[in-house]
């Protein structure tokens, strides 16, 4: 009797303990919840996660407030969500760089593997080798090889550790071009895809979505997008494989975390309103207008996605002798 007593009440107690939970989930947000993007307004990413962010006030019947915090290499505005309260509140958008990041800078405030749990990675987008139409003499990827193995040639970024940064030393390594191209960081892909436009630089492999309109004004020859098929916005543009060179295959991607703390419940109401906010046909639509490939993929699928990026850049970031620049 003791003893069934005693499983009664443990069962009970288990039960107590689980309910605040699931009330927790079912009352969420009880604030309006906080997105914060660790770049300026009006960038890719930021893109993103304003158009995930509505759909997401419109579900939850309170606004989603876009935190631009940018700066330090996008560590300031990770830090402040890794801080944050875990009651859900505070999603925070990442890319590539974040990944990077994770090697980039070992003494960071917070620990990249472990603060963050993994809500969805939300969609992709490719990189475009691209040079100045007039200038460059190169028609194709295979002629721009051939240049930088024969001379000193300029490349842009748009910022050191960022993904068209790695695109560049992929770019370097693969074509045997070692210190013949020069990486010149920027602070961000717009003044570098404008002084690409303008003659003061020889290549870049930039974010599509940031020199398509230089690419559409004939100011800028794309020579391979560096996706596994062809872009739609640029269809006839090869992929870095038909040029000849499937080692520069390389994405951009976007994704949202939370503070790993907190509690499973909400973690599972933030992946199924997530999922449904980036899979809404407006959402989707919009969001291949900029240049996306939308995925929208549970939480276990991306985590495991990150882990490996984090994994895949670490190793040319050590071998390639990355530093920051501050």
């Amino acid at each position: 009797m003791f003893r069934r007593r005693s499983a009664l009440g443990l069962g009970l107690g288990l039960a107590a303990a689980l309910l605040p939970l699931g009330a927790r989930a079912q009352g969420f947000p009880v604030r309006n919840p906080r997105y914060i993007v660790p770049f300026p307004p009006g960038g890719l990413t930021d893109i993103m996660a304003r158009l995930v962010g509505q759909r997401l006030g419109e579900a939850w019947g309170r606004p989603v407030v876009i935190d631009n915090r940018a700066g330090g290499n996008a560590l300031i505005g990770a830090d402040l969500a890794a801080k944050a309260e875990p009651d859900g509140h505070t999603l925070l958008a990442i890319t590539l760089t974040h990944a990077v990041n994770a090697t980039l800078f070992p003494n960071a405030p917070y620990d990249f593997r472990r603060a963050f749990h993994v809500v969805s990675v939300l969609g992709s987008l490719p990189l475009a080798v691209v040079v100045n139409a007039e200038r460059s003499p190169a028609r194709d990827l295979a002629g721009l090889a051939e240049l930088a193995r024969s001379r000193s040639l300029n490349g842009g970024t748009s910022g050191t550790g960022s993904p068209p940064h790695l695109g560049l030393e992929l770019f370097r390594r693969v074509t045997r071009a070692g210190d013949n191209i020069v990486h010149v960081p920027y602070r961000g892909g717009a003044p570098s895809v404008t002084d690409l436009a303008g003659g003061n630089l020889d290549l870049m492999v930039s974010n599509l979505p940031e020199c398509l309109a230089q690419i559409r004004g004939g100011r800028l020859r794309a020579l391979a997008v560096t996706s596994a098929e062809r872009h739609p916005l640029v269809p006839e543009v090869p992929t870095v494989r038909e040029a000849g060179l499937p080692e520069l295959e390389i994405t951009n991607w976007t994704a949202v975390l939370t503070n790993a703390a907190v509690p499973e419940a909400i973690k599972a109401r933030l992946e199924r309103d997530v999922l449904a906010a980036i899979h809404h046909p407006e959402t989707t639509r919009r969001a291949q207008e900029g240049g996306f490939q939308v995925l929208g993929w549970d939480s276990a699928r991306s985590a495991d996605f990150v882990r490996a990026e984090t994994d895949r850049w670490a190793s040319l970031v050590t071998e390639a002798g990355i530093r920051p620049d501050v």
